[in-house]
């Protein structure tokens, strides 16, 4: 008898989330229903990607804005909803957000 079988009788009614099957994918993040659009565009001649739709508070949107910026190794800002990347990462913006669990819609080319 292991220590995973000995806590198992002493709290049988604890469920660790190693087994398979016990919850839900846990994302940092305010997960909704509804796609977040991410848009290319120039601004004064330079690529941005622009991400619209993002339903969840300030502080989480920040919070995403800041993480993608730094997985990409870009700058940016994050202000009215919008998150505003520098450059044109849109391939990388959305595997990021889907791994993450988000729902995203590519708009425009």
């Amino acid at each position: 008898m292991d220590l995973s079988d000995q806590l198992k009788n002493l709290f049988p009614d604890h469920v660790t989330g190693d087994e398979p099957g016990t919850g839900a994918q846990d994302s940092p993040y305010w997960l909704q229903d509804d796609p977040i659009l991410c848009k290319y565009e120039k601004r004064k001649g330079k690529p941005i990607t622009l991400l619209e739709g993002y339903n969840g508070t300030e502080e989480d949107l920040k919070k995403l804005a800041k993480d993608l910026k730094t997985h990409l190794g870009v700058g940016g800002s994050s202000k009215n909803g919008t998150i505003i990347i520098q450059g044109d990462y849109r391939d990388k913006i959305m595997t990021y957000l889907k791994e993450n669990g988000f729902s995203v819609k590519r708009v425009g080319g």
